[in-house]
């Protein structure tokens, strides 16, 4: 059973239905339901509640050391951008509120002190604090991969924990992108300059 972060009971009114996946950014000003589902990655939850405007990314990593073929796949490109188009639609950054969920500890993958879920974590948090975009509804961290649904229009999300079936999926797709992140970083950039 899904789980609402909010105290709202009511059924949300049918709307279109939006997937998102990793390096996945979408907003809206129109009604909209948002689903994601994540392991180690984060999912930020943003909206205006006087515009009605929403949006969620859905992102892999904080930071990219390298020229991505998906910047969105790093939270640091996810969330701006994720800013920059609900801004765009009308939505009032001053009035920003956050609903961010994901951070599991189901990925081991580059895992060096801190484990890629508390490094997004840590990030998602730091970033929003700095930004200060309040942070209204959170589920992070834990052992448990989780499904979300977010409604753009008002804000209402919803959170189903995963079962075990679940969770080898959601680790070999992070682990696939993360793999394609490590032979990334790997190969020379021919446009890269370098300092001596």
């Amino acid at each position: 059973m899904l789980t609402s972060s909010t105290s709202a009971s009511a059924p949300e009114p049918s709307c279109p239905i939006t997937r998102l996946y990793i390096g996945g950014v979408f907003a809206s000003r129109d009604a909209a339901e948002v689903q994601t589902t994540l392991g180690s990655c984060i999912a930020a939850c943003l909206f205006d509640p006087v515009a009605g405007i929403g949006g969620m990314n859905h992102f892999l990593l904080p930071h990219s050391s390298s020229d991505a073929e998906l910047p969105t796949r790093y939270g640091i490109h996810a969330m701006e951008v994720l800013i920059n188009d609900m801004m765009k639609l009308g939505g009032d950054r001053r009035r920003f509120q956050a609903k961010v969920f994901g951070g599991a500890r189901v990925l081991a993958l580059f895992a060096n002190g801190a484990t890629v879920a508390e490094k997004n974590v840590q990030f998602v948090q730091r970033f929003l604090g700095t930004e200060n975009i309040p942070v209204v509804a959170h589920r992070l961290g834990g052992t448990q991969p989780m499904r979300v649904h977010f409604f753009t229009r008002t804000g209402r999300a919803l959170v189903k924990p995963l079962g075990t079936k679940q969770v080898h999926t959601i680790v070999e797709e992070e682990t696939r992108f993360g793999l394609d992140i490590v032979k990334q970083l790997q190969q020379p950039h021919p446009d890269r300059v370098t300092l001596f």
